[in-house]
């Protein structure tokens, strides 16, 4: 199997060895899994290629009402 060295910040370096303790038997099962599933959430189809916003923009568009052709009567808004 081949090693690699990888270089941690402090701080992730404790979150590791944290997790190592509560939820994995080694430091090896535990770098071996979490990049594993790190590869396998990048690896995800992406199905929805529209541009991000356009669902709140269209309904954002459909909230909208015209009152340019039948503006009401003031006497129409009550309280």
């Amino acid at each position: 199997m081949p090693i690699v060295e990888v270089t941690l910040p402090d701080e992730l370096l404790s979150e590791f060895e944290q997790l190592v303790d509560e939820e994995f038997v080694s430091e090896e099962q535990a770098a071996e899994e979490l990049i594993s599933m790190g590869i396998d959430a990048y690896n995800v189809d992406v199905v929805d290629e529209s541009e991000p916003g356009d669902d709140f923009m269209d309904g954002a568009e459909n909230n909208l009402f015209d009152t340019a052709s039948d503006p009401g009567n003031i006497d129409d808004d009550t309280l």
